[in-house]
């Protein structure tokens, strides 16, 4: 274990981090809301923390091991929280406790979307946009990011690259260095980033909300500079733009890739997870429209297809934008939702949940079964289109799901242990551990009223769910530790 080299990236990550404190106190003098010291002092605390990690460590220069990647990722995602809470303490609006604070911004750096804070369209401007602006930096991945833009760490890039990456494939380079990689990841998402702020300015909002909520929807995260969310805007245009870009913040970010530079739409529609993303969504969708009109939960077929299809990629993409409140829908339709979100979107996306392509390899493996059967002497490959799915990758895939739902029944009950009913005990870890946001019964719209002990445990589940359960899972076992 080179645990030098750990604390040395830790250092310059959040040496890094640190400089993300200056645009909102930019805003906060741009707009004269008062508030701009406390990103200045937590500016200076986080760089003062970065620098004493980095300095004794700084020249010492070995290779990291997959091994290490992982202790480094969760291990600074579990601190973000801390650092990112920093100024939500020292402000006075909103006055917040350490462990809400810390709630909401671990929520936003693992795009959950889940908020404690009541009162947003009081707040000041600087406040407003660093909620914003953490969930755009937590959704590509402040570590992706550090490899992209500190070629120190071209060396250990590609654990670090892995271990951060979600997915059951995380070999695959779209260029021969991995730095190269991951700064045309982020090409693709500023590139999505722009384009969406445009089409939400064009469409009524104002700069500040349009930027604010293109962070928000890009990085399928869900917070927003309105209590109402998405309904504060009333707009036919601008929730057909967040189903557009949430749909696209949803699917992979190498196939937007592939796509920019062969420049043939193509590619999408012969990808295999992506077809079967589509298909879900528009079944899920269709399904809902006609549900909900033959409900008469809305006036029109045309409205309920509007509110549908926000609310189904919302919670399919884990975003968790609002506009009616799916909670109290009719029938069945809610709990579906949130049973959906342990499935969301693709790999290599901004997503939660256990990814489209994994259930994919598990329906397939257990259609291979069943064949074998009635043959138990013949060969049966497990096949994603064209490719031959290796034994390692399925055997891992069936690990995580084991994983995941012990892990997911476990903070389930603690949940039920400090007091939850068990629809929103169910519904608030389906919500946090695939950093979907809203959930159901008491945590429908907010996280508030919930009890501290059990603010920690959703807390938990979100850096967890973030880091896909492995890295943090992988801490815990001896031979993680052994030489």
């Amino acid at each position: 274990m080179n645990l030098s080299m750990v604390q040395q990236i830790l250092g310059l990550m959040l040496l890094m981090f640190s400089l993300a404190m200056l645009p909102p106190a930019g805003i906060a003098l741009l707009y004269g809301d008062g508030h701009w010291h406390p990103f200045l002092l937590s500016f200076a605390v986080i760089a003062a923390i970065g620098l004493s990690l980095w300095l004794p460590v700084r020249r010492v220069h070995r290779d990291l091991r997959l091994r290490d990647g992982f202790l480094v990722v969760a291990v600074f995602w579990s601190f973000l929280g801390v650092a990112g809470a920093t100024p939500l303490l020292l402000s006075d609006l909103p006055e917040m406790s350490f462990t809400d604070a810390v709630f909401e911004a671990v929520s936003g750096f693992t795009t959950t979307g889940a908020t404690v804070i009541v009162g947003l369209d009081r707040l000041p401007e600087s406040i407003l946009y660093y909620r914003q602006q953490i969930q755009w930096l937590g959704g590509m991945g402040i570590i992706v990011l550090a490899v992209a833009l500190f070629p120190v760490l071209g060396i250990g890039g590609m654990s670090l690259y892995k271990a951060d990456t979600p997915g059951p494939f995380k070999d695959q380079k779209l260029t021969p260095r991995i730095t190269q990689t991951a700064k045309a990841l982020w090409g693709v998402y500023v590139a999505l980033t722009a384009a969406c702020a445009l089409g939400y300015y064009l469409a009524g909002m104002s700069g500040f909300d349009a930027i604010g909520h293109a962070f928000s929807t890009v990085s399928t995260a869900g917070f927003s500079t309105h209590d109402a969310s998405l309904a504060y805007f009333d707009s036919a245009a601008i929730d057909a733009i967040a189903t557009v870009f949430m749909f696209l913040g949803g699917t992979s970010y190498v196939l937007h890739f592939m796509v920019a530079r062969g420049r043939d739409p193509r590619l999408y529609w012969r990808d295999t997870e992506f077809q079967a993303y589509f298909w879900l969504v528009a079944t899920m969708v269709g399904g809902a429209t006609i549900y909900l009109w033959l409900a008469g939960e809305f006036d029109s077929l045309a409205a309920s297809l509007r509110h549908a299809s926000l609310q189904v990629v919302s919670v399919q993409t884990s975003t968790g934008f609002i506009t009616t409140g799916f909670a109290h829908w009719p029938g069945p339709v809610p709990a579906f939702m949130m049973l959906m979100t342990v499935v969301c979107a693709c790999a290599g996306s901004t997503s939660g949940g256990m990814k489209v392509i994994r259930w994919l390899i598990i329906f397939r493996q257990g259609v291979a079964e069943l064949k074998r059967l009635v043959h138990p002497s013949a060969e049966i490959p497990v096949k994603l289109g064209n490719r031959t799915v290796p034994a390692r990758i399925i055997g891992g895939v069936a690990g995580f799901f084991a994983m995941y739902f012990i892990v997911f029944a476990f903070l389930m009950f603690l949940l039920m242990l400090f007091g939850l009913d068990q629809v929103t005990a169910w519904s608030a870890i389906a919500a946090t551990i695939n950093n979907v946001g809203p959930g159901l019964g008491d945590v429908a719209l907010t996280f508030r009223d919930v009890p501290d002990s059990a603010k920690w445990v959703c807390t938990i589940a979100m850096v967890v769910g973030r880091v896909e359960i492995f890295a943090f899972v992988l801490l815990l076992t001896p031979a993680f530790w052994k030489r």
